[in-house]
């Protein structure tokens, strides 16, 4: 039987621990390094797992940047410049990923000290990821913040992506199982997700049907 958490249980839980638990019910995030520089090119990395959807058309993503208890190269760059890459994670580097989360100075950039190589694309006003296999490239739309926790929404328009041509499949799904992506658990456990199922549109006339199975042992 399932122990019960009581939003008393959980008010009386030490900080950390509240912290590591609280961050581990959501599961599974994406693991993503956030590529900026500020007015004079100075680049910045710094590793987010708080990235998510928001549509389609327009093609919008977003993330939540934490309150401003200290300062956030990251966040700043993104409101002085106006653009940010978020780049994903390959399974073989997560750990220097993982190292963009420590406390270099502003001047620290987080590429040289972590062992990532800045590409620029032409004009765009932000760093890619040369060692990501999948890397996107936004415009700023707007930032919110959240009143509940002073939490900051960050939404921006994708202007372009850099991915692999041939991990992208005929009906426009990013066969993600191709591209050994890194995820992340509570705060700093890092996992290898597998894939299990393509499945078909879900209709309440019909059994769940599977278009693809990635791992027939399930």
């Amino acid at each position: 039987m399932n122990q019960i958490y009581t939003s008393e249980t959980i008010n009386d839980m030490p900080q950390r621990y509240r912290a590591n638990f609280i961050n581990s019910l959501s599961g599974y995030k994406s693991a993503n390094l956030i590529g900026t520089c500020n007015g004079s090119r100075h680049t910045n990395l710094a590793i987010v797992t708080s990235v998510f959807h928001v549509g389609a058309n327009p093609p919008l993503m977003g993330m939540l940047m934490r309150p401003h208890t200290v300062t956030r190269d990251t966040l700043g760059n993104i409101k002085e410049q106006g653009y940010f890459t978020i780049n994903a994670v390959p399974v073989n580097l997560y750990a220097q990923a993982h190292q963009t989360s420590a406390r270099y100075t502003p001047e620290q950039s987080e590429f040289d000290h972590c062992g990532f190589t800045p590409h620029w694309q032409d004009d765009f006003a932000a760093p890619f990821v040369a060692e990501s296999p999948m890397a996107i490239g936004l415009r700023l739309e707007t930032i919110q913040k959240i009143e509940a926790n002073q939490t900051e929404l960050v939404i921006g328009r994708i202007e372009r992506v850099l991915l692999c041509e041939q991990a992208v499949e005929e009906d426009g799904t990013i066969d993600i199982s191709q591209l050994s992506l890194a995820c992340v658990s509570g705060l700093d456990t890092y996992h290898q997700a597998s894939g299990l199922a393509k499945m078909a549109y879900a209709k309440p006339d019909k059994a769940p049907t599977a278009l693809k199975l990635f791992n027939t042992d399930q």
